[in-house]
């Protein structure tokens, strides 16, 4: 395996899938994708190396946006429309992403993904929730897009208008930047494009996230396996227990409260974040 691990194979096998199972669940609820706790859960329990580490992230990520974005379309929260657009920027950031992470030293790119997570947990929950905003005013060409949609919370239809368009199309590129260096999904700043930028319904934002980084992670997934970072005796048991994780949170999902989700996300995002500077700055 990638790594010096600390286990038998057996035990391994049967921890990444548990620890696989919860990051699931967790990525599919906040739209973070389950690697920000599969990379922290490979590294610091099971001692594999912060590149084997995101490559088998990336195949978690796929899954799990197999396993949730069917889900959030029939639901009608995923706007596809949005989602399909905005993978130009997320792909062309992931792409170069990947191509620089093998030039980074793994210790590198563990200070890397703590500094990043914990600036995404400082810079959250600013500012008014979509639902309390003034509604957006936009150029005529974003109107004929046809971006703006209709969720259901609490058997209500909700309707919503799309803002921001190129700022959230190039929070998009960053956030395919981000996923390709580190195998998180970046779904973390593909809901800040949507929710804080855009201004979607936080409902709306993470079922389109989801929706969307099984893309951004199959662009990135490539150029890991060509530099030999995914080893099937980690990514498979990451793959199903991710995959199970995901399918139930998708059906969660709609029944869930939105402030619980952002408070989720902000505590598996922090401790994650912590815990990650330190292995790499001192171990």
């Amino acid at each position: 395996m990638g790594g010096n691990t600390i286990v038998s194979a057996t035990e391994f096998t049967a921890i990444a899938f548990a620890v696989s199972i919860a990051a699931g669940l967790v990525g599919s609820l906040t739209g973070l994708g389950g690697g920000v706790v599969v990379i922290p859960a490979l590294v610091l329990l099971l001692g594999v190396d912060m590149k084997y580490a995101i490559g088998a992230s990336l195949v978690s990520v796929i899954a799990t946006s197999c396993g949730a974005a069917a889900s959030f379309v029939k639901d009608g929260l995923a706007n596809i429309r949005i989602g399909m657009g905005l993978e130009i920027g997320t792909v062309a950031g992931a792409l170069v992403g990947a191509s620089l992470a093998h030039l980074i030293p793994s210790h590198g790119l563990a200070i890397l993904f703590g500094l990043i997570v914990i600036f995404v947990v400082a810079t959250s929950g600013r500012g008014k929730p979509a639902a309390a905003r003034p509604a957006p005013t936009r150029p005529h060409w974003v109107d004929r897009l046809q971006l703006d949609g209709t969720y259901e919370d609490a058997g209500q239809p909700i309707p919503y208008r799309v803002a921001h368009l190129p700022g959230g199309l190039a929070m998009m590129g960053v956030a395919g930047l981000v996923a390709g260096l580190l195998g998180i999904g970046a779904g973390t700043f593909k809901v800040i494009a949507l929710d804080r930028i855009m201004r979607l319904p936080l409902k709306v934002s993470t079922a389109t996230s989801n929706f969307m980084i099984g893309v951004t992670a199959a662009a990135s997934a490539g150029i890991y396996l060509n530099h030999g970072y995914l080893d099937p005796a980690i990514a498979f048991p990451v793959m199903l227990g991710v995959l199970a994780g995901a399918a139930t949170g998708a059906r969660l999902l709609p029944a869930a409260k939105p402030m619980a989700l952002r408070w989720l996300c902000n505590i598996v995002l922090l401790v994650a974040g912590l815990q990650m500077i330190y292995q790499g700055a001192f171990k």
